[in-house]
Formats: C-alpha cells, sequence, structure tokens
C-alpha cells in the first residue's frame, strides 16, 4: 500500500535540535524515507573574528565554541599558537590543563546523558546529572571565577595558579562522581524502555562512520579505538595510565555506554593528576610569567610578550575533545593578529552522518539517534 510522500520541518525551533537545527524530512506515514540537516541559523563568523583579532584577544571566543565543554577549546587554540611559536609550557601548567580538560570532559557527559534522557522522555536523570554538574562548576569557578565560559588557559600557560584547598575539594568530587556513575547505570541500563527506544536504533557501521569522519565517542561507538591522546599523545597524556573506550554494535545504546565509560575513565586520569602534580615555584597572578615582586618564573605561565608575532607559517594542531577531534588551522603572516584560522569541530563532522543512521526509521528513533551525536549548535556553525 503507497501513500504520498510528505515533506516535514523538525525545527529549528525544536527542543530535541538542542539549539537551532533544521530536519527536512521526507515522509512516507511514519517512515523517514530522507532526510536533510539544515544548519547555519547560529553562524557567528568566529573563524573570520579569530582574523581580526590579536592571538590573545582570540582565546575567549574559542569558549563560545562548544559552550558546554569549554576547556578542550581553549586548550585546542592554544596549543595551535604554541607550536606556531615554538613556545614551551612549564610541567604544573600542563597538569592543569588536563585536570581542567578531563574535568570538562565529566561536565560534557553529564549534560548528554540528562539532554538525552529529558529527550527520551524521562525528566529525573537530568536533575541527576545537573546535580553532579554542579559541584563540577563550582571547582570551575573556584579556580578561576567562571563556570562555562573560562578563559583560563592562556599561550604559554593557565592564567593563576590552584588556589589553596582546590585538590582537596577536588578529591571529594572525584569520590562522590565514582559512586554516582553506578548509579546512573543501576537507574537507567536495565530500563526496558530505554533499551527498547536505543538497541539497534540510529546504526552505523564502522566504514561508514570513518568515511563520514565521525570522530570521537560517536566514532568509538561503532569499534574504532580512534583517540588523539593515544594516536598522537600531546601535553602529559603519554605518561597517564587510561583507555580507550568503545563498544562494536553501533547503535545509540553503545554510543551512550561509550560515554559512561569514558566518565570513569576521565576520573582515573584526574585521580593521576591530583596525585602527581608538580609543585608550584612562585605563586603569582601576573600573567606573562614572572612574578613581579621576585623576578622568579612563574610554575604555571612561561613568559609571553604583551605584542606577540610569531614567525610567519602555518600549523594544524588537533586534540580529543569530549564529542571527538577538535583542530585548529592557524596561518601566521608575521603580524600581531593570524592570517587564517580554520577550525575542525566535532560537532559538525558527526552532524553530516545523521542521514544515513535513520533513514528506513520514525522520528522518535531520529530523536535517539540525533542525542547520542551529541552535538552543540555553537560547535558546528561556528
Amino acid at each position: 500500500m503507497e501513500t504520498e510522500q510528505l515533506l516535514l520541518n523538525m525545527g529549528p525551533v525544536h527542543p530535541s535540535t538542542h539549539g537551532v537545527l533544521r530536519f527536512k524530512l521526507r515522509m512516507d506515514g511514519e517512515i523517514i524515507r530522507d532526510c536533510q540537516v539544515v544548519m547555519g541559523y547560529l553562524h557567528r563568523g568566529t573563524e573570520k573574528l579569530g582574523e581580526m583579532k590579536t592571538y590573545l584577544q582570540f582565546v575567549p571566543y574559542t569558549d563560545r565554541l562548544d559552550y558546554i565543554a569549554a576547556m578542550p577549546n581553549n586548550y585546542a587554540y592554544v596549543k595551535a599558537v604554541e607550536e606556531l611559536a615554538g613556545i614551551e609550557v612549564p610541567e604544573r601548567a600542563e597538569f592543569i590543563r588536563v585536570l581542567c580538560m578531563e574535568l570538562n570532559r565529566v561536565v560534557n557527559h553529564l549534560v548528554f546523558l540528562g539532554s538525552l534522557l529529558l529527550d527520551l522522555g524521562a525528566s529525573t536523570p537530568i536533575m541527576y546529572g545537573f546535580r553532579e554538574r554542579e559541584k563540577a562548576l563550582q571547582l570551575f569557578e573556584m579556580l578561576c571565577g567562571a563556570r562555562m565560559t573560562f578563559n583560563y588557559i592562556k599561550p604559554g600557560g593557565v592564567r593563576e595558579d590552584l588556589p589553596e584547598g582546590f585538590i582537596p575539594k577536588l578529591n571529594e568530587f572525584m569520590k562522590d562522581m565514582e559512586k554516582r556513575v553506578d548509579d546512573y547505570e543501576q537507574l537507567i541500563n536495565g530500563n526496558e524502555i530505554f533499551l527498547l527506544r536505543m538497541k539497534n536504533i540510529g546504526v552505523i557501521s564502522a566504514e561508514e562512520a570513518v568515511n563520514y569522519g565521525m570522530t570521537g565517542p560517536s566514532l568509538r561507538g561503532s569499534g574504532v579505538k580512534y583517540d588523539i591522546r593515544r594516536l598522537e599523545p600531546y601535553s602529559i597524556y603519554p605518561d597517564l595510565d587510561f583507555k580507550v573506550c568503545s563498544y562494536p554494535e553501533g547503535d545509540s545504546y553503545a554510543r551512550y555506554m561509550v560515554r559512561i565509560d569514558e566518565m570513569r575513565e576521565s576520573l582515573h586520569i584526574l585521580r593521576q593528576v591530583a596525585d602527581n602534580m608538580p609543585p608550584g615555584k612562585a605563586a603569582t597572578t601576573q600573567r606573562y610569567g614572572i612574578a613581579p615582586e621576585t623576578g622568579i618564573p612563574s610554575s604555571v605561565m612561561s613568559y609571553f610578550p604583551r605584542i606577540f608575532t610569531p614567525p610567519p607559517g602555518e600549523v594544524y594542531s588537533r586534540i580529543e575533545a569530549p564529542k571527538g577531534e577538535l583542530g585548529f588551522y592557524v596561518v601566521s603572516d608575521g603580524t600581531t593578529k593570524p592570517y587564517r584560522i580554520k577550525i575542525r569541530s566535532p560537532s559538525f563532522c558527526n552532524l553530516v552522518a545523521i542521514p544515513s543512521m535513520i533513514v528506513g526509521l520514525k522520528i522518535p528513533d531520529l530523536i535517539a539517534a540525533f542525542g547520542t551525536i551529541d552535538v552543540v549548535l555553537g560547535d558546528v556553525d561556528r
């Protein structure tokens, strides 16, 4: 029995599109026959703005890309600038950076967990997820005074050293969070409605995922153990013990489980960082790397000139952000401003795989599959 196909718009104003995203669905009754993803509703010209700012002035703009996980965005850009200029970073600053990024990875996955379950009709998990997220945001607030957009990681190191009492507070958070992840699994994983909505839904094979350029948990949910922290180690990651989490099924449930496991691995990394943090040499809030009262170099910031002109050249630097591979291509012409900035954002690259994942399914299945891709529209449109 054939029916006339219907063109249906889902979004751009829709709670389950996580911002302003539009799906143009061609429906055959309740079945999705075709899907077009329409982006650009949140475009702010961030790359072009970066070419109009100095290297230091652009750091706060990177916070606004993936605003759920701003620390890795800060670091990815700063790492590119440091590679371009040959800046060496103090060891303690690298420890603090990894601490910030892994704590932000936990925050990202908590928001993913809560928003996914809310999209599927469960209102309680988002309250639990945001309860733990609030504790992590209080740590960030203690560290740099901000909760979501930090401007904390700077070329040469970090803006300020850890405040007194930070590590004990972090240890309290880790001890509590380890129990909470177990609670989430006990609450969610055996729920038959959740399993029906997630298992064998939004399946994408490893080959397809690689061809689409997917990265991060969305790719590792298809069994591909691709993690830049292991393949191209940076910062102090070569010295840390952690495993790359992956599941072979390639469905929505596998992508969810990768993030559950990654929260545990991030807590494991945080514990190693907290236990092995190098001592500080000079407490200072002076951002250019020299303590004004003593002249002693700071243990968290290399010298960074007020007027910074890196040598002409180009660099592409990438990291393993919570959503996948985040890369910055920066071209210098020897002036105080970048000649060109191009951002390779994980949300954008992962999103293009959605049409192939949901053809033949129904609209509620699109909600589940899209939720497990974990997209932030500021990261998509840039």
